[in-house]
């Protein structure tokens, strides 16, 4: 019996992954004269991945390893003026309006009335929980869980606090590798509702043979997919 649904937040119910796109752009422009866009472009990527495990993800990581790739490819002589252009690019990323997706206020107000539903995102504390109260949604989840990643034990621990467990719970988001094959090793079903644009970090392969996978091609089908299994025994 399905009594949770899990959401995600950046790229499931807003905008995210083509304000970073627009940052990166403005990122190549600045430091053009330094180094050809497709090498910044791979610094840049190669900066970010090595720097997870430090910063973690969301704008500020982001940002610092813009900076640190503006002081390699300069082999140390960046301007203090660029560096200043690339603060103030993470800060817009920042002060961004939060932006919804199509159909999420409509599809999870419907959900919100007959299930628990838990927002699991990662991201900076503070920037996501302000987009959270921008988006006016905040009151239609009964937990929010803020994480440095997700795994496996991060949905058994968020559905068994904020639900009856994995196993009678749903993750809903655009990212195979975070959103949906961690939540089915978990024991719950996996949704994927993918973004037309996608970091290449979260690329995974489909995991089409397993038996709680569901794939979307937008959030409003969603409501249809959770009556459907609730009437499936």
């Amino acid at each position: 019996m399905l009594t949770t649904i899990g959401f995600d937040a950046d790229d499931t119910l807003w905008q995210n992954e083509a304000f970073f796109r627009l940052t990166q752009g403005r990122f190549l422009q600045v430091l053009a004269d330094h180094a050809a866009p497709d090498r910044l472009a791979e610094r840049l990527e190669a900066a970010e991945r090595r720097n997870l495990a430090y910063y973690g993800f969301g704008v500020k990581g982001f940002t610092l390893s813009m900076i640190e790739t503006a002081v390699e490819v300069t082999e140390g002589r960046v301007p203090g003026a660029v560096i200043a252009d690339l603060i103030a690019l993470g800060r817009e990323l920042l002060e961004h309006p939060m932006e919804l997706l199509p159909h999420v206020r409509a599809t999870v107000t419907a959900l919100a009335a007959g299930y628990r539903l838990v927002l699991i995102t990662k991201g900076d504390l503070l920037h996501q929980e302000k987009k959270l109260a921008q988006s006016g949604l905040g009151d239609l989840f009964d937990g929010v869980e803020i994480v440095s990643d997700k795994t496996e034990a991060t949905y058994r621990t968020a559905f068994a606090r904020h639900g009856t467990g994995a196993d009678q719970a749903m993750m809903v988001g655009n990212s195979l590798k975070s959103d949906v094959i961690p939540a089915l090793q978990a024991g719950a079903w996996g949704v994927h509702v993918p973004h037309e644009h996608e970091w290449a970090f979260e690329a995974a392969e489909t995991p089409v043979e397993h038996r709680r996978f569901h794939a979307l091609a937008d959030l409003g089908d969603l409501p249809a997919l959770v009556d459907q299994l609730a009437r499936t025994p």
